[in-house]
């Protein structure tokens, strides 16, 4: 992993951190700057900041960049269910990781879309304007332009891309609906997790219908407003309904499960290019719609 350094310029002075990082040509995006700076690898004279900070004047920031892993197009085992000129909306099932970080550089998702057809955005992570976490299965659109690419990430920005999910929960919900606000970040203590308990909080929202009501469980339906990091199994840990086999936050092995009963079910965006709506579903995969007849069984 190599170190960027550099002084804060006089003209920068005042600036966010994320806006002086984006212009530096060896990060090249804000988006990059964003995901070096909650990843704590950009300090601040010697300090980890948020990407708000204003710098000042000869500040040294320093910059660990970490390897960009080769992508090269693979056959990757994914369903397209939509697909044009402009983009893709795909279904990943459980088990992919989205895209090349940490020990996960072959047959990610970012590898498959690059053979079919996906263009725009950073180099290792081509298309790819949101993401599921490994063991999340579901939706996903991809641009297969820079243009599109930019596009769909502004009706991501202002979010207006419909983003669905059903999870499965342990206990009762006190409604039949409800909104999660709360800022996450890294744990202060185990940076390998998420947190509403950090140093470096970002907005986060979640919204939540109750889908099915269990004697044990309830089957929830679930919205983001925002798209934190491991946001819908955080919130829904810190208001006492864990996720169903989730072995991070939740409670795992539950219902015989090996992974996070999490699945991205619809999309529903307006077209980037046409402005015709795109509603897009994806059903319950086996083992999860397994679980949940295991769950209804125990009614």
């Amino acid at each position: 992993m190599a170190t960027l350094r550099f002084r804060v310029a006089d003209g920068d002075a005042g600036r966010r951190l994320d806006r002086v990082l984006a212009a530096c040509g060896e990060i090249g995006s804000r988006a990059s700057a964003e995901r070096l700076i909650v990843a704590g690898h950009v300090r601040v004279a010697g300090l980890v900041r948020q990407k708000s900070h204003l710098v000042s004047a000869g500040e040294e920031i320093e910059v660990d960049l970490p390897k960009a892993p080769d992508v090269t197009a693979t056959s990757v085992d994914v369903a397209v269910t939509l697909e044009d000129e402009h983009l893709l909306v795909v279904d990943k099932p459980a088990g992919i990781v989205v895209h090349p970080a940490g020990p996960h550089e072959a047959g990610t998702l970012a590898h498959g879309l690059l053979a079919l057809g996906a263009e725009g955005g950073d180099e290792d992570r081509q298309g790819i304007v949101h993401r599921l976490d490994r063991d999340t299965s579901g939706l996903l659109v991809v641009a297969r332009s820079a243009d599109a690419h930019e596009r769909l990430s502004q009706l991501i920005r202002a979010r207006e891309i419909e983003r669905r999910y059903l999870a499965l929960v342990r206990g009762r919900p006190r409604s039949k609906s409800g909104r999660i606000e709360a800022p996450i970040g890294r744990d202060r203590r185990d940076r390998s997790r998420m947190s509403i308990d950090t140093e470096m909080p970002r907005d986060a929202v979640t919204w939540f219908d109750v889908h099915e009501l269990l004697s044990e469980r309830a089957l929830l339906d679930v919205r983001l407003e925002t798209g934190r990091t491991h946001q819908i199994r955080v919130h829904l840990a810190a208001i006492e309904l864990p996720v169903c086999g989730d072995p991070v936050y939740g409670i795992a092995g539950d219902l015989g499960l090996e992974r996070q009963f999490l699945h991205a079910h619809r999309l529903s965006f307006r077209h980037p290019f046409t402005g015709e709506p795109v509603e897009v579903e994806s059903p319950l995969p086996p083992e999860l719609a397994e679980a949940l007849e295991q769950a209804r069984s125990a009614t």
